[in-house]
């Protein structure tokens, strides 16, 4: 090659040469085990700040300390080893947020587990964010139909409210959630399902149940599984709740389920304690309060000048033995809107949702409730306390009067109907339909052993044969007395064909 043209070259390249410098925060790991590592280093990193490990993996500062760095790490800690070279983001741990992540199964950093393809988004949203003030806020006013009779007449939950599910395990917690999930078809609602530490086949069940309903279409769930790191079920109902103050943003309604944030504190100990912070109450650090507190804050209702949109949160909550006065389960109740209690001997006997009525509360009322269900449900909950309380004397045996007996067979009456399988949530105008043939005497000339066979043709009468009435209260929310007519006089032809039937 030609000697001139070499140098040639070589001086077009000197001149062309950039020198480019980047600087790059780095720290160095101390130790690491069970899902935490020790950093020295990385002076200028934030709480909360992403740091990059070997290997793709990345982690969370927790503990900012004099000498050095608490980090939980976000993936497989195995394959962190002391000596390893850590580098500071600038990033506050943020999730991918979009349309896109609508009908999939994604872990706590927004990233697929449902192999069906990797999920573009092109926009982050902090995990942890401050709630809305009260300035943005406005009144909670419309109702969120679970689709649960006992539910939507007596402990209404309303857009913008959190409502704690809570009781012992397996007595219907999770059958709650997802039946409520279900009946959202069809009413302009976003669902995102936070399963902190379950079990991946659990999960799976849920997952083709909802398929088969048609709930995928509009549902999200967010899986932190029981063989994932603590870390992931620390971060999963946050990354959840940014992902549905995504959708809040555009004006769209959300309901976030938390199932359940006594894993969350589990894990919240556990990587604590694994971090010397100082453990108090239980075991938990101080701050346990302010974990779930800063979390559930988040739901709101939005006035219309911020976009209207809200965000429903269904925390749910195992207690041990029924025990409401444990820490957790307390801190909980005081930063909600009510609580629905689900008791393990009402589930044994067989009335299913297990639903304790006088323990259960709605601090929102019947704000979150149309006017056709208020009107029907004023009196059942009436009838139900009394019939609590006369149940009682009734044991000793001793003479009935005839109101008290009467009250009694209405009381009977009313726990049957108020029975509901799971995955079969129910539409408000039918719950109305039944509630008020229920409430205004017309069962109770019907053996309390066929209610449930009585009330299932009824259903399907109504849906066949008066279809009108229905649509009517589904459209008007209202029982005016035309549509309170016409609905006495289907539930009395109704009531014809059954007689003349049996």
């Amino acid at each position: 090659m030609d000697k001139n043209y070499i140098i040639e070259q070589l001086k077009k390249q000197i001149e062309n040469f950039e020198i480019t410098t980047q600087t790059e925060k780095v720290g160095t790991v101390l130790e690491v085990g069970d899902g935490v590592a020790k950093i020295s280093g990385l002076t200028d990193v934030m709480a909360s700040e992403m740091l990059e490990f070997p290997n793709g993996i990345y982690g969370v500062a927790l503990n900012l300390e004099e000498g050095q760095i608490g980090a939980m790490i976000l993936g497989a800690f195995e394959k962190i080893k002391e000596g390893d070279q850590v580098k500071s983001t600038g990033k506050i741990l943020s999730i991918p947020v979009g349309e896109n992540m609508i009908g999939r199964v994604i872990n706590p950093l927004g990233q697929q587990i449902d192999g069906k393809g990797e999920i573009i988004c092109d926009k982050f949203y902090p995990i942890e964010k401050i709630a809305p003030g009260v300035i943005t806020r406005q009144s909670v006013n419309q109702p969120v139909q679970t689709g649960i009779k006992a539910i939507d007449a007596m402990i209404p939950v309303g857009r913008g409210q959190r409502e704690l599910i809570i009781g012992d395990r397996q007595t219907g917690k999770t059958a709650i959630a997802i039946d409520a999930i279900i009946n959202q078809k069809g009413q302009d609602m976003i669902c995102i399902y936070v399963a902190i530490g379950q079990k991946e086949s659990k999960i799976a069940r849920i997952v083709a149940e909802l398929e088969k309903k048609g709930a995928m279409e509009y549902t999200t769930i967010v899986l932190a599984g029981a063989s994932d790191p603590a870390a992931f079920s620390f971060v999963a109902p946050y990354s959840g709740c940014a992902l549905g103050e995504y959708f809040m943003d555009k004006g769209k309604d959300v309901l976030v389920i938390y199932d359940d944030l006594s894993k969350h504190a589990w894990a919240y100990r556990q990587i604590s304690l694994i971090l010397k912070r100082p453990p108090g109450r239980e075991a938990y650090p101080g701050d346990v309060f302010y974990l779930h507190s800063r979390l559930l804050e988040r739901s709101a209702k939005l006035n219309k000048d911020f976009g209207g949109g809200s965000i429903t949160a269904l925390p749910i909550i195992e207690t041990q033995a029924g025990d409401v006065s444990a820490y957790i389960p307390t801190n909980v109740i005081s930063i909600t809107d009510g609580q629905i209690y689900l008791e393990s001997d009402l589930f044994y006997k067989g009335i299913r949702p297990a639903l304790n009525v006088g323990l259960s509360v709605s601090r929102v009322g019947s704000a979150a409730q149309t006017k056709a269900m208020k009107k029907v449900a004023g009196k059942l909950r009436l009838d139900l306390a009394q019939f609590r309380e006369l149940e009682a004397f009734a044991q000793f045996g001793s003479d009935l009067d005839e109101n008290t007996r009467r009250q009694i067979e209405r009381g009977r009456r009313t726990v049957e109907i108020l029975k509901q399988d799971q995955y079969a949530p129910m539409l408000m105008e039918n719950q109305v339909a039944i509630l008020y043939a229920l409430t205004n005497g017309f069962l109770d000339d019907v053996a309390v052993e066929k209610i449930k066979a009585w009330e299932a043709d009824f259903q399907r009468y109504m849906d066949s044969s008066a279809k009108e009435v229905l649509t009517l209260i589904a459209q008007m929310k209202e029982l005016t007395e035309d549509v309170v007519a016409k609905l006495e006089k289907a539930i009395k032809e109704f009531k014809d064909i059954y007689q003349n039937g049996n």
